[in-house]
């Protein structure tokens, strides 16, 4: 199967800054593929390069079956592309906004736009000005605006960053709909909870590609086990812990804590552990590994 996004050795430097460094990976038809990293770490850089926007330093990709470096108008005229800092013209309606983007497609069909309007669950806001729309609402504009030309490939850069959870659930609910039809959907963010909707999650840190596989692959990566631990008080509790041969992490989670420690450290160990430093143990438990923890394992690593 020929792949949708295929990058070699795919890099670009800023002087003697390298922002994206050999970064090499596949993504086929229908996947939902996520780029997790911190601000800076080369995620919309590598987007910008994939999309012709930005030309690479060294290696080379191509998307849709063409050379992003030679084809980029080509590729854009068939992908969608949600940017972080996209600007929708506040004066214009919901309406208004789609029909001007979606010309710039040769998208001109009334029935066109219905058809956004209604996939998006947009038809009460059609009439409305973009600077009247709740945060939930203009994100599914910003959407509309990517898919009224039926892209083949998306492009999502920080899409929910501002919204509410419950919008953010709402709009992944959308892009698992577009993906079950053959859309293939490359997706970055920062948020850990996010990378559980991917079906792949790459992870990115000062510009290297550390890894891309499911999370459960990407989870199962750290050594250990994980425990979560309600004591009281809890900080002179995280230092003892911190402080014990074979935890490997340790850190606060809310008003517990959760450590990573080595295969050899038991229960017993850890309460006895906590018992030496005066903490009283209200809860110790063995826990699944989080995607946070799999991420900071990784970089850290």
């Amino acid at each position: 199967m020929s792949s949708v996004i295929s990058a070699q050795g795919l890099t670009r430097t800023f002087g003697s800054f390298v922002a994206v460094d050999q970064v090499s990976f596949e993504i086929q038809r229908g996947e939902v593929v996520g780029y997790l990293g911190p601000n800076g770490s080369g995620k919309t850089t590598t987007l910008r390069m994939l999309m012709g926007l930005l030309q690479p330093s060294a290696g080379q990709a191509s998307v849709l079956g063409l050379d992003v470096a030679r084809q980029a108008e080509q590729i854009r005229a068939r992908v969608g592309y949600m940017s972080q800092k996209f600007a929708l013209y506040q004066e214009l309606t919901a309406r208004e906004n789609l029909a001007f983007y979606g010309g710039l497609y040769g998208v001109r069909s009334a029935g066109e736009l219905d058809r956004v309007l209604d996939r998006l669950d947009l038809r009460a806001a059609e009439n409305l000005p973009a600077h009247d729309l709740p945060g939930g609402w203009r994100q599914r504009l910003v959407l509309g605006v990517a898919i009224i030309h039926r892209p083949e490939l998306l492009f999502l850069d920080e899409p929910s960053s501002g919204v509410d959870p419950v919008a953010r659930r709402s709009f992944w609910d959308l892009i698992y709909a577009l993906a079950a039809e053959g859309v293939t959907v490359l997706v970055t963010t920062h948020y850990m909870d996010e990378a559980e909707y991917c079906q792949r999650v790459g992870i990115m840190q000062a510009g290297k590609l550390l890894a891309l596989d499911s999370t459960a692959a990407l989870k199962a990566r750290v050594p250990g086990r994980v425990w979560e631990v309600t004591a009281e008080p809890l900080l002179p509790a995280l230092d003892a812990l911190e402080r014990t041969a074979g935890i490997l992490r340790a850190g606060l989670a809310g008003d517990c804590l959760r450590i990573i420690a080595a295969e050899s450290i038991h229960e017993r160990t850890l309460r006895g552990v906590l018992a030496q430093a005066g903490v009283r143990v209200i809860a110790l438990r063995q826990a699944a590994t989080e995607m946070e923890e799999a991420f900071l394992y990784l970089a850290g690593r």
